[in-house]
């Protein structure tokens, strides 16, 4: 049974219960809830096998002295001892340091996969970042080889990258050995995704197995030979026979080393062939094992040599399979279907059919393992079952030749729809991982129904199972795959819907294309339905995609060709429908009005024009009874509103697409309409000054389970909170991990980004710290977006720094410009910082029209409370009344802008000034004229 494998999360705040901290600090430091924290802490103490808390707690702290990377070991812990082979185990370690690639290559049953977990425990401690292990044998997807190395990795996948990118990334930086087992299961996924990752990931090294070799340019190919019988009874292959023959118990008859070497011989020193008949040896004896051996050995003696060593193991296995009651060779050949390790349960439902009685297949399974033919492995969910995949195939073979296999794979079918469907319709926290458990043999279940007609729209049925439950699962990737599968398999009118899921799933993995071509798809489908309205909707939307999403397409769409689908969409939609209406509302807002501000958009579109737009769209989908259209008219709203200047309205805006979207379920696309309106309500909310608020909103953001691969977007927001309330010592913590996550997602580029960015930045300069400062400016150059840092958000931030340090004439010329002349840039979030930044660097700069630019700010910012403040604090300074700032630090103080409230005190100076310095010092923060030493 393999050591379950923790998520990138669970290590997280494993890590931190190795500093003793609590439920609470832990949420802090991840920004996740109190809540998520204590269902971590609950799968670690099941995971790990630990009894409480502070054992857990013990556990990390050991990890992390002794320097590993992972917490837990991620090869299988084998359930038999691994016997001799000390040549091979040197010699093919050996291999694996000197070669990128090493392939151990021989037949079914010479016992590859104990040899590559042999020598992958031994040289374990040559790689910094550990071994991952990954069994190929459930996968029958050539796509999905990626997928699974994931899965064994624990890495969940990242929006906007696929799978195949999401595993070179963890492993970019990192000395690993990763082994792949089985793979001629897949020969044509495995080849292309090894030679992707070892040339992405140059200190990775892959040791696979495989009956042939995989044709890959770094491959050093290892034959596995069968065990040794050199030494006769003291030979590898006899010490085998003995150490599993005296696991089944004791015979009447003695052991005599020279018939076990004789019986090992005649096995070819295979060890499949050698464990099944030591399993023998309690009830038939050495003579019995030598005697029915022999007739299955001559018969199958003729042929190539070269074929000989399969030959032996197919004699055995006939044998065995021939000693069998009646009733457990049908067991053995109907449990072929499954895919990953079974339950007793699971293979009566499925098996027990006449001859067998459902309720004797337990004891038959239990026969089975007796035999050596299954093994028995006791998991967090019970007992399970499973056989090796030379077993299997035979038990496939078996099943074939029976003319049971349609109606067994049927029965498999109807279970895995059953199991499915109750899993669908759950909702406890531990239903992911028994997805987990049970995903591969729904795929299983899925390819074997896509072939047969008659099972068509039970195929469509589990497609959709499948897509749903691994999009609640967080695997975009198949989600999507999975829709567009179902879509396939369905009619059209249930197609198109389908669709329309892929296309939300597409929006969550921040795939613009994706979701353009997904519901222009959908628009076929309904049109080949006969429903042209529904077409025509699809059409409109596919036009507004090309709008408010142009920013996560790789090739925006033509201007031309989206305003050609709006006028398709026109001529399919009858007017006076509300879901009609709706549509081509919110199309026309967005490729007419431009209320998205889109990169293809008109630059000179009127801000009225556009606002009135947006309200018509807003208005006609809450007519339509449709949130999602409801929100995504809203944002048009908030932009129309932003750009008139209307900062309070534009907050407005978003905190009603909250409203609407919360009592939702979470679809695909109510899922992504949520995390876009969350990341714009902390915005919002900070550009009214409600910084409280825009740090809860950014904590939401941050806890969305879409957003859990992604730190750097999961964080972006709580970091520009965390630094304009002056927490420099949260932002300092929570930029580790957006830069980590940034790096590791290959340094995205995203309007999203550059605030965050730009706020580390602001709080390293507030600190003092130049070189830090740089280095994060830096990254601002890469994530950001140029004229956004020059015109917007980044001219706030270097105000706030240069009047920190004084410099007064540079801050001034730093947002010298009025806001109408940036507006788009300025208008969104930032206006009311702009305004109040540019009337106290007038002040302290002693521009002559300082007071026109107060009086002109004051009008602008009324009502925003931070914003409020340092207008009265720059009115005060321009007035010579330094006694009133204290009662400003209160107002700052009072809306949780601790900084300046600290600011302020040093403005006023006198006893005042150490007051202010000890608050800047509790913020991790530096006064300016004490500033902290560089890095």
């Amino acid at each position: 049974m393999s050591t379950p494998v923790i998520s990138a999360r669970e290590a997280e705040v494993l890590g931190l219960l190795g500093e003793h901290l609590s439920n609470a600090e832990i949420a802090a430091r991840l920004f996740i809830s109190v809540r998520t924290v204590e269902s971590h802490v609950s799968a670690l103490l099941r995971k790990l096998d630990v009894p409480d808390r502070r054992a857990l707690s013990r556990r990390a702290a050991e990890s992390a002295r002794a320097g590993r990377s992972r917490p837990a070991p991620a090869l299988p812990t084998p359930l038999t001892a691994f016997v001799g082979r000390a040549r091979e185990c040197a010699e093919l370690a050996g291999a694996v340091k000197a070669h990128r690639q090493v392939t151990a290559v021989g037949p079914g049953g010479v016992g590859k996969t104990r040899l590559a977990l042999a020598v992958a425990a031994e040289v374990e401690g040559d790689f910094a970042d550990g071994v991952w292990f990954c069994d190929l044998v459930p996968v029958t997807d050539p796509g999905r080889v990626a997928a699974a190395v994931a899965a064994a990795m624990g890495v969940g996948e990242q929006p906007g990258s696929g799978i195949d990118d999401t595993v070179a990334a963890a492993l970019a930086d990192r000395e690993a050995l990763l082994v792949l087992d089985n793979c001629e299961q897949i020969p044509d996924g495995v080849a292309p995704f090894v030679e992707r990752l070892l040339v992405a990931c140059p200190r990775v090294r892959v040791l696979a197995t495989s009956r042939a070799r995989l044709m890959v340019p770094f491959e050093w190919v290892f034959p596995v030979p069968p065990l040794s019988r050199v030494g006769g009874g003291d030979s590898d292959a006899a010490a085998l026979f003995v150490e599993r023959a005296a696991a089944v118990g004791r015979a009447s008859d003695p052991m005599p080393g020279d018939q076990v070497a004789a019986l090992c011989e005649r096995l070819d020193g295979m060890a499949l062939a050698i464990e099944l008949a030591a399993a023998r040896w309690a009830t038939l004896g050495l003579d019995g094992l030598t005697a029915g051996l022999s007739d299955q050995l001559r018969i199958l003696s003729g042929g190539p040599r070269a074929d000989g060593r399969h030959r032996s193991v197919r004699a055995v296995l006939d044998w065995s399979h021939e000693l069998l009651e009646p009733q457990d060779r049908a067991l053995l050949r109907r449990i072929s279907v499954f895919a990953v390790p079974f339950t007793a349960r699971a293979a009566a439902e499925v098996a027990g059919v006449a001859p067998l009685d459902a309720a004797a297949v337990a004891d038959g399974l239990g026969r089975l393992a007796e035999q050596s033919l299954l093994t028995v492995a006791r998991t967090e969910t019970g007992t399970r079952y499973r056989a090796l995949a030379t077993i299997r195939q035979y038990g496939a073979e078996r099943l074939a030749d029976s003319g049971e296999s349609t109606a067994v794979r049927s029965r498999h079918l109807d279970w895995c729809l059953a199991a499915a469907g109750e899993l669908a319709d759950s909702a406890d926290e531990g239903r992911s991982a028994r997805f987990d458990a049970l995903a591969e043999e729904l795929r299983t279940a899925l390819a074997w129904a896509t072939e047969r007609p008659e099972r068509r729209a039970d195929a469509h049925r589990l497609a959709l199972y499948v897509a749903e439950l691994a999009f609640a699962r967080n695997l975009l990737d198949e989600a999507q795959q999975r829709f567009e599968q179902a879509a396939g398999l369905a009619g059209d009118a249930a197609g198109a819907a389908a669709l329309r899921s892929a296309a939300g799933v597409a929006g969550c993995r921040g795939s613009g294309d994706e979701m353009f071509r997904l519901h222009r798809a959908a628009a076929a489908a309904a049109r080949r339905a006969g429903d042209a309205a529904a077409a025509g909707r699809d059409l409109a939307t596919a036009a507004t995609v090309a709008y408010r999403f142009s920013s996560t397409f790789a090739r925006i769409p033509e201007v031309s060709e989206a305003r050609a689908l709006l006028a398709e969409a026109r001529e399919l939609c009858p007017e006076g429908d509300p879901a009609n209406d709706a549509a081509l509302a919110l199309a026309e807002t967005a490729v007419v009005a431009d209320a998205y501000g889109a990169v293809q958009g008109d630059a000179d579109n009127l801000v009225q024009k556009t606002a009135a737009y947006a309200e018509r769209a807003v208005e006609l989908a809450r007519l339509a009874g449709d949130p999602v259209a409801e929100s995504a008219a809203l944002d048009g709203l908030s932009g129309a509103r932003s750009w008139a200047g209307d900062t309070f309205a534009t907050a407005a805006a978003v905190r009603r697409r909250i409203e609407v979207l919360d009592p939702l379920p979470r679809t695909p696309a109510a899922t992504h309409e949520l995390v876009d309106a969350l990341a714009m309500a902390a915005g919002t909310a900070l550009g009214v000054g409600e910084l409280p608020e825009a740090r809860r909103r950014a904590g939401q953001l941050a806890d969305q389970p879409l957003l859990a691969e992604v730190g750097h977007h999961a964080t972006s927001w709580l970091l520009v909170a965390d630094a304009f309330a002056g927490r420099g010592s949260e932002v300092l913590g929570g930029s580790a991990r957006f830069r980590d996550a940034w790096e590791r997602s290959g340094r995205q580029r995203s309007s999203s980004l550059g605030p965050a960015a730009a706020s580390v930045a602001m709080v390293h300069g507030l600190r003092g710290d130049t070189e830090a400062r740089a280095e994060w400016l830096a990254v601002v150059d890469e994530a950001g977006t140029p004229q956004e840092y020059r015109r917007g958000y980044g001219a706030v931030c270097d105000a706030v720094v240069l009047l920190h340090q004084g410099a007064a004439e540079a801050a001034w010329e730093r947002v010298a410009p009025e806001p109408d002349q940036v507006w788009k840039w300025v208008c969104w979030i930032w206006l009311h910082w702009y305004v109040a930044l540019r009337a106290e660097a007038a002040v302290l700069a002693g521009h002559p029209e300082a007071r026109g630019r107060v009086e002109a700010a004051r009008r602008t910012v009324a009502g925003n409370p931070v914003a409020s403040a340092q207008v009265d604090r720059a009115e005060a300074l321009l007035d010579g009344a330094p006694e009133r700032l204290p009662a400003i630090a209160a107002m700052f103080e009072a809306a949780d802008c601790r900084y300046q409230s600290a600011r302020t005190l040093l403005l006023a100076g006198g006893g005042h000034a150490a007051a202010g310095s000890a608050a800047l010092a509790a913020l991790g923060l530096a006064s300016p004229a004490a500033p902290a030493a560089s890095r």
